[in-house]
């Protein structure tokens, strides 16, 4: 076996520094590349380098190191895993104990890659999934249909063994082998020898797998209805370790080195907030191209300001901005560019009269909540609410709950 790589671990937004030999010329290569992504940063020292990490959780091995990225502002190492599910709306899944889903020092690849073995393994206490496949052979007898082209060219006419094709009830299918291509993806994946010896035990009773290519190609394109809805979870852990930035870019993919897996947590409260908004609105209005706030007459085009969500509600006009921030807002003062931000999409999105906007954040110790009222010298600018959701205890009705008190005392002062 190899030699075992030096770890290094790194919280959100702290920086590690490392000497000269400690980066290879690869090793640059791939961290510029982060770089551009805004994932991770790296800048030279007079003693070496110095790695600046964002809002970037997982794993990154290199050639000499291996960096492990930690989560600080939001989550405990023992309730990423829910969150990232809540996420990616796809169930728990339930260990034989907590302690099974907590980072530890192996990092979020061996937590994927034990979401997707959980999974597995209830798939197949259900039963895995059989439907009518196509299957080639050659009998002595004719059952099915000849396939007259293979035995014109391998039989040269010879009636004596039959080239038939068949179709068969088998456990061979798409569903099936997906699944599989992620196990076998997750054993050469895993660092912890627990979830690779689960990961090859699943494996086994499993149909072959597919390529892994034309396995992202299926999960790209699959669409579950109410036969295979069961594997909706599965699919969901599979996709994120065959197809890195799959699920909506919640995972960055760079060519990673083998054992990596990188989450960008900005996206993952992204679209926890529009969950819980939508689920708490009872939906979410999508605005027309026309519709949105943008800025023309410039020198160069600027792309769009969507917010996060926008929910339309009862006694107010327009429509009422929610933004994500993955910042530590329960604790620190709110910035200006977030302020200024804010009052654009409520001048843009609700009416100018009313101004109203809501900032969603991560609460670790306990969900909060404070109004700012931002006044000029000829009055009111606009209200910005700040929700923050407690993200020490798992997804529940209460933060959904507490996002709908906001908008329902948002929509009475409207109405007022």
């Amino acid at each position: 076996m190899g030699k075992a790589l030096d770890e290094v671990r790194i919280g959100e937004y702290t920086s590690a520094d490392l000497d000269h030999g400690a980066l290879s010329r690869v090793d640059l290569v791939l961290l510029r590349a982060l770089a551009e992504q805004n994932r991770l940063h790296v800048y030279p020292l007079r003693t070496g380098w110095r790695i600046q990490n964002r809002s970037t959780v997982g794993v990154l091995v290199l050639e000499r190191i291996r960096l492990v990225l930690v989560p600080k502002i939001a989550f405990g190492e023992d309730r990423l895993i829910e969150w990232l599910a809540y996420a990616v709306d796809t169930a728990v899944p339930h260990p034989p104990t907590p302690r099974a889903w907590q980072i530890g020092p192996l990092g979020v690849p061996d937590l994927v890659a034990a979401a997707l073995v959980a999974e597995c393994r209830k798939l197949l206490r259900r039963g895995l999934r059989r439907d009518y496949v196509a299957c080639d052979s050659v009998a002595p007898v004719l059952r099915g249909r000849l396939d007259i082209a293979a035995q014109v060219g391998r039989r040269y006419g010879q009636i004596d063994r039959l080239h038939v094709r068949t179709f068969e009830r088998d456990s061979a299918t798409w569903e099936n082998q997906v699944c599989a291509s992620a196990l076998a993806q997750a054993v050469r994946f895993a660092e912890d020898p627990a979830v690779v010896l689960d990961a090859v035990e699943t494996l086994r009773e499993f149909p072959a797998p597919l390529p892994a290519g034309e396995a992202i190609r299926v999960l790209r394109r699959a669409r579950h209805n109410r036969l295979d809805m069961h594997y909706r979870s599965a699919h969901a852990w599979a996709r994120a370790i065959l197809d890195g930035g799959g699920i909506t870019d919640l995972f960055t993919d760079a060519g990673l080195p083998a054992g990596s897996l990188l989450l960008n947590m900005n996206t993952l409260w992204e679209r926890v907030v529009r969950r819980l908004a939508g689920t708490a609105a009872g939906g979410l209005t999508v605005p027309a191209a026309n519709e949105v706030v943008r800025v023309v007459g410039d020198l160069r085009t600027h792309p769009p300001f969507p917010p996060d969500a926008l929910v339309a509600l009862p006694g107010l006009s327009g429509w009422l901005p929610v933004d994500a921030k993955y910042k530590a807002y329960a604790t620190k003062s709110v910035g200006a560019d977030d302020v200024h931000q804010l009052l654009t999409y409520a001048a843009g999105y609700g009416d100018p009269a009313q101004a109203h906007a809501v900032i969603v954040h991560p609460a670790p110790n306990g969900a909060t909540s404070r109004t700012l009222r931002v006044i000029g010298p000829r009055g009111r600018l606009g209200t910005i609410d700040l929700v923050g959701i407690h993200t020490g205890e798992p997804p529940s009705d209460i933060a959904v709950a507490q996002m709908a008190a906001c908008f329902t005392r948002i929509g009475m002062q409207g109405t007022a």
